[in-house]
């Protein structure tokens, strides 16, 4: 080999590459604890205004944004009044028929078959009324039960305050009793029960009947969202408050005779619905004296209506944020 060779065929020492140290892995976060990127993310939403969708807004809030959209609510329930009996020939016509209908099954069942109208004077009357009185009570609080579960397309589309269903769904009943009631004092009339000053007092009296019907409503709607059965089981419940409501018998009669102790006369005189089933035969049959009402009926009535409406408010309230979900 030329000796200007030799550099080229020397073993050259290997090449050895060291890496620096590998950086030591992040402790795990505690459980539960919010990482810093989850910081940033809600200090940055807080910088910006943001706030959580679907939060329960406080309660002042919360009632002007139903108030806001009293609009919604009131063309809300006009259109399900008018699509009610969209598909029936006879149309809104049924509103009236209804009642008029169920009036004369109970007169031929309890009035002529048990002899209900014993020691009733006016029996017609005061079946009829009652009646009347009766529905409006029994379709909204049946009504209330689907207001949210019957309304789950809207409620997941859609963000606005949940009450307005519940509350539109009553305003709806309100609408179909007046209809009613235009027929009722039509019947009165031809009844031999004329106009008197007496009749202006059933508008309080259905007034605080709204109030307690919106309420109840509230609440079987925050129940029949979480148990959407519960639909299924009101209509035995209803008749059986039906049936405890004098709606087609006196209760006032129970007490004669001794049949019955007294105690138990007061309690289903005290029953909200018999207090507005009273209150509106006493404002519209003549015969129906203020010595057959409830002690205190007017006080019970208001009660009720302030106990049933705020509270069944707030406990609606509570749930905003639950409704839809799941």
């Amino acid at each position: 080999m030329h000796p200007a060779c030799a550099p080229l065929h020397r073993k050259r020492p290997p090449v050895t590459t060291t890496l620096p140290p590998a950086a030591p892995a992040p402790a795990p976060a505690a459980p539960g604890a919010p990482t810093a990127a989850a910081e940033d993310l809600s200090a940055l939403a807080r910088r910006h205004g943001l706030s959580v969708s679907g939060a329960r807004p406080p309660l002042p809030a919360y009632v002007r944004q139903l108030w806001s959209r009293r609009d919604f609510i009131t063309a809300f329930a006009t259109a399900r009044l008018t699509a009610q009996f969209s598909q029936a020939k006879l149309g809104q016509v049924w509103q009236v028929m209804t009642p008029l209908l169920n009036a004369a099954v109970y007169y031929v069942i309890f009035g002529v078959l048990m002899d209900a109208k014993s020691g009733v004077p006016d029996y017609v009357p005061f079946l009829m009324t009652g009646i009347f009185v009766w529905t409006f009570t029994s379709n909204t609080a049946l009504a209330g039960t689907r207001a949210i579960s019957g309304n789950l397309g809207l409620v997941r589309a859609l963000h606005f305050p949940r009450a307005s269903l519940p509350i539109s769904l009553a305003l709806q009943q309100l609408q179909q009793l007046l209809f009613s009631l235009a027929a009722l004092v039509m019947i009165l009339v031809c009844l031999g029960e004329f106009p008197t000053w007496s009749w202006l007092l059933a508008v309080p009296a259905l007034l605080c009947q709204t109030l307690f019907n919106t309420g109840t409503a509230l609440v079987l709607a925050r129940l029949g969202a979480r148990t959407p059965d519960i639909s299924q089981l009101m209509p035995f419940v209803l008749r059986t408050w039906m049936y405890a409501s004098g709606a087609m018998w006196s209760i006032q009669n129970l007490a004669a005779g001794g049949r019955f102790p007294d105690a138990v006369v007061l309690a289903l005189q005290c029953n909200p619905a018999a207090v507005y089933i009273d209150l509106v035969r006493f404002a519209l049959v003549e015969s129906h004296t203020a010595a057959q009402l409830p002690p205190h009926a007017w006080a019970l009535a208001a009660g009720w209506a302030l106990l049933s409406f705020g509270g069944g408010f707030l406990w609606f309230w509570k749930a905003e944020e639950t409704y839809g979900r799941g």
